[in-house]
This record gives structure tokens, C-alpha cells and sequence, in this order.
């Protein structure tokens, strides 16, 4: 198992969930990928009211918070769900980075000195890292913008060859 352990959050898997590439998030980084049982409640919830692939995740690896980490969970932000709540207690207690596009998580991550990553940065490891092409990374992006995903970008372009 890669030695850094990374925590997916429901807005990364219902992204990857709609535009139908589970893959390029369970193919990323293996088995270090994982998510709590928060997050999959999240997307189960989800599940009923938008297109979303109730198994679609059935290979991700489900981590149970500890108590110190359900502890610490509930020193979070309270603008946070149980979701991001869970994975950020996680990553911190077990020196892992969070995956997520909730800009308070993303903000609360950054306080505890977290890596982060998201939809976006998943698109780019996938296209640098040969898993599609650039041009099949935009066209997810276009997929995902118009989906609701609130991008800083158009298009991958820059930020593949950087």
C-alpha cells in the first residue's frame, strides 16, 4: 500500500459518479485511496436524487474514524458535513491528504497543513500520468462544468504541461 493514505470526499465521488469514470479515481492511487463511512452515506443519499451509480464505489476501501478521530472530528468547523468532517479527522491522525472541492474543507485542510487534491487535480495526475488524453481530460472538465462544477478553469491545458 502507497504510504500516503488519501481520503476522497462525496463531492469527488459524485463527480467521477456522473460523468461515469469511477476509474481515473479508483485507478489513481490504489488502494491508498479511501473514503469513511460518512461519505458513502453522503452518496448513497445522493443516489436518490441524481444520477448516480449506487455501486459505483463498491471497490473503495471504507475507513472506520477511530474514537480519537471522531473526537477530533467534532473539533471541526461546523460549516463542514459529516463527510469532510470525517476525512479531514482521518488524514490528520493518520498523515494523509484529502481529496475534496468543498472550499471550507479545502480551507480547514490547509489550516492542519493537509496535501489536497480534487476533481481538477484528479483530471491532471490522469492526463500526465497517460490514463486519457488532454483532450479527453477537457472534455470531462466541459462535462463536469456543466454539471455544476465550479472550475477556476476552462481547460486543463496549462496545468498539465506545468
Amino acid at each position: 500500500m502507497p504510504s500516503r493514505l488519501v481520503l476522497l470526499d462525496n463531492t469527488v465521488l459524485t463527480n467521477f459518479s456522473l460523468v461515469h469514470r469511477v476509474d481515473l479515481v479508483l485507478n489513481l492511487w490504489g488502494e491508498a485511496g479511501a473514503t469513511t463511512p460518512a461519505v458513502i452515506a453522503e452518496y448513497q443519499a445522493g443516489v436518490e436524487v441524481r444520477d448516480l451509480t449506487p455501486d459505483a464505489w463498491e471497490g473503495l476501501p471504507v475507513i472506520s474514524l477511530s474514537q480519537s478521530e471522531k473526537a477530533f472530528a467534532k473539533t471541526l468547523s461546523n460549516t463542514l458535513g459529516a463527510g469532510e468532517t470525517s476525512c479531514l479527522a482521518v488524514a490528520v491522525h493518520r498523515q494523509g491528504m484529502v481529496a475534496t472541492d468543498d472550499a471550507d474543507a479545502r480551507r480547514v485542510a490547509r489550516k492542519h497543513g493537509l496535501r489536497l487534491s480534487g476533481s481538477l487535480g484528479i483530471l491532471v495526475l490522469n492526463t500526465r500520468r497517460g490514463a486519457i488524453t488532454l483532450a479527453k481530460g477537457n472534455g470531462l472538465l466541459e462535462q463536469l462544468i456543466d454539471l455544476g462544477f465550479r472550475s477556476p478553469v476552462n481547460t486543463l491545458d496549462d496545468l498539465v504541461v506545468s
